[in-house]
C-alpha cells in the first residue's frame, strides 16, 4: 500500500483540503494558503502507524481498547474513494470516502458495518457528514466515534474555548474523576485530557492561526474532548516533538462518553 496516497479537494484561491487514504485522515486544510491544522514534524507516514495530527477518524472505540489499537481501527485502515472531488454548483468541492468491514476489522471487531465520510470544502469552512450503517439483520452494535481534530495555534496558552460552561467532564489526568466546568471559557495551561459531556452545539476557539477565531459546529456529537500533552507527556510521544505542544490544541467532537446522565 502506498503510504502517501492522497486526495486533494481544491476550491481555488489557495483553499485546499488534503485527505490521506490511510485512515481517511485530513492532513491539511488551507484557507487562502494558511494552514489551519497541526501535523507534527515527527509524524510517521508509513501506512502502519496512525498519523500524528490533522483529523484522525476514531471508530469504533475511543481510547484504550482490549481488542485492537488505541482509538480503534478506522484511523489505521485503508479507506476507499467513493466519490472523487467534484465541484458543486455553489463552487464548493465535495468528496466522499468509505470504509467497510473486512478481514482486518473483523479480526478485532466481529461486526458488519459501513462508514461514509463526506467532506465539503467551502470558502472558509470544512464540512463533515458521517454515516454509520449496520447491514446485518441479526446483530446490533454500539460504537464510539470522534474526529480527533488537531488545530494549529500560535500559542495554546492564549486560546480560549467556549461551549463547555456547566458541563460535566471526565478528567483523565486525575484518574477519571468527574467534575463540572464552572468557567465560561476553557483555557489550557497544563497537561489537559478531558471528556466533556453534553456540550453545546457550537465551540469557538480564540487566537488560532493569525489570531483569528475558529468556530466548530456539531450535530449528534454530544461530547467534546480537549487534549494537550504539555511538556511532560510530549516527551513520551515518539512521533511528537518535545517542543510542539504550544502550537496545537485538540478540540474533538464525538460520541464517546460511556455513561450519559
Amino acid at each position: 500500500m502506498a503510504a502517501t496516497s492522497v486526495v486533494v479537494l481544491d476550491r481555488g484561491n489557495n483553499t485546499t483540503c488534503t485527505v490521506n487514504l490511510f485512515g481517511a485522515t485530513v492532513v491539511s486544510w488551507r484557507v487562502n494558503n494558511q494552514e489551519q491544522l497541526f501535523v507534527s514534524k515527527q509524524a510517521v507516514f508509513d501506512g502502519k502507524r496512525a498519523i500524528r495530527g490533522g483529523i484522525p477518524f476514531v471508530f469504533p472505540q475511543f481510547g484504550q481498547w482490549a481488542f485492537g489499537p488505541q482509538h480503534g481501527f478506522a484511523r489505521v485502515a485503508r479507506w476507499h474513494v467513493e466519490k472523487l472531488p467534484e465541484r458543486l454548483a455553489s463552487g464548493d468541492v465535495e468528496a466522499i470516502f468509505s470504509l467497510m468491514d473486512d478481514d482486518f476489522t473483523r479480526s478485532m471487531w466481529h461486526f458488519q458495518f459501513r462508514l461514509t465520510y463526506r467532506l465539503i470544502l467551502r470558502e472558509k469552512e470544512l464540512h463533515f457528514n458521517i454515516g454509520v450503517y449496520n447491514p446485518s439483520k441479526e446483530l446490533t452494535f454500539s460504537c464510539q466515534l470522534l474526529l480527533h481534530t488537531y488545530f494549529k495555534v500560535p500559542d495554546v496558552r492564549r486560546c480560549q474555548i467556549t461551549g463547555m460552561h456547566g458541563c460535566m467532564f471526565i478528567d483523565k489526568t486525575r484518574e477519571g474523576a468527574v467534575y463540572q466546568e464552572t468557567r465560561e471559557v476553557v483555557t489550557i495551561n497544563e497537561w489537559t485530557d478531558r471528556i466533556y459531556q453534553n456540550t453545546m452545539q457550537e465551540h469557538i476557539i480564540t487566537n488560532v492561526v493569525s489570531g483569528r477565531k475558529m468556530r466548530i459546529q456539531k450535530y449528534n456529537f454530544p461530547d467534546t474532548v480537549i487534549w494537550n500533552p504539555w511538556s511532560e507527556f510530549a516527551k513520551e510521544i515518539g512521533d511528537f516533538g518535545d517542543d510542539e505542544f504550544p502550537n496545537m490544541v485538540c478540540v474533538e467532537a464525538g460520541r464517546v462518553a460511556a455513561r450519559r446522565p
